[in-house]
């Protein structure tokens, strides 16, 4: 700071006394300008920074500090959870509608009062029709709609994965809806402990299934592997041997199954998740 006084009280002098003479003086300014350079380099290089101005570098990026205390406290995950969410059962009225009938049971521990058969009514439904040519199954993909009839066996029909699910849940909580899709598993569970109950697709086994369950679909998304044993439940909570949710096909409360076994029916199934984010 001192260096920086000198010099411009010597180039305030310099400007006075040879106002006239600028061009002949040019080698003087230029020895001025090295005096502030130095002094600039000093102070921000090589002087080491006191406590204020450490203090000051710290304020200078509060969001950046707040959100890496919120991301490191949010990551603690406990070693067992369970959520007290409703339980809702599919039937009679929903043969087929498991997905819809978990998100009623998310969107409802979120505080929305919305009941499966108007989310059954509201889903965005594929109308790609069933057929067999050459013996290859021609149908929709779950991905662009729930695929058949979703209230009756009599007809051809599967279920719906988690894209048009998720669409449906942003209509009653714009803005705060996760998509966990892809995901591993852990990160289920931070959710899970900050006591948010998260929507899945798995199967009825519950653990993985052989390659017999499986059926190629073509369809106008591609071909895709599908399982008639597709299942989707609400889960509530895990500890170290098992893990807890919500089942609509019996609209059983709190059901468990060995959290291994789940895991894996889980990725099989295409890791699919969702949850919403709390206020």
């Amino acid at each position: 700071m001192y260096l920086y006084i000198a010099a411009i009280v010597v180039f305030l002098l310099m400007i006075v006394i040879f106002r006239r003479t600028l061009l002949k003086t040019a080698p003087v300014f230029l020895i001025v300008f090295i005096l502030i350079s130095a002094g600039f380099v000093y102070d921000h290089l090589v002087r080491p920074a006191s406590a204020v101005d450490q203090l000051k570098s710290w304020l200078s990026e509060p969001v950046k500090k707040t959100s890496a205390f919120i991301e490191t406290s949010v990551i603690k995950m406990k070693d067992a959870t369970l959520i007290d969410a409703p339980a809702v059962n599919q039937f009679p009225e929903l043969p087929r509608g498991c997905e819809v009938t978990s998100l009623s049971m998310l969107l409802q521990h979120a505080g929305i009062q919305a009941d499966k058969i108007t989310l059954a009514k509201e889903i965005k439904k594929n109308p790609e029709p069933y057929t067999i040519e050459n013996g290859k199954i021609y149908f929709g993909h779950p991905n662009d709609g729930f695929v058949g009839d979703m209230y009756s066996f009599d007809n051809p029909g599967l279920g719906v994965y988690h894209k048009p699910v998720k669409e449906l849940a942003e209509k009653y909580l714009p803005g705060s809806i996760k998509d966990l899709t892809g995901s591993d598993f852990t990160e289920l569970k931070i959710h899970l402990s900050d006591g948010r109950p998260v929507w899945v697709i798995t199967n009825t086994a519950y653990r993985v299934l052989s390659e017999d369950f499986f059926q190629t679909w073509h369809t106008p998304s591609g071909t895709i592997q599908i399982t008639y044993k597709e299942h989707s439940v609400l889960l509530t909570g895990y500890d170290q041997e098992y893990v807890y949710f919500n089942d609509p096909l019996t609209g059983e409360k709190n059901k468990q199954t060995p959290i291994s076994d789940f895991e894996e029916a889980w990725v099989q199934m295409g890791r699919q998740a969702i949850t919403y984010l709390s206020p």
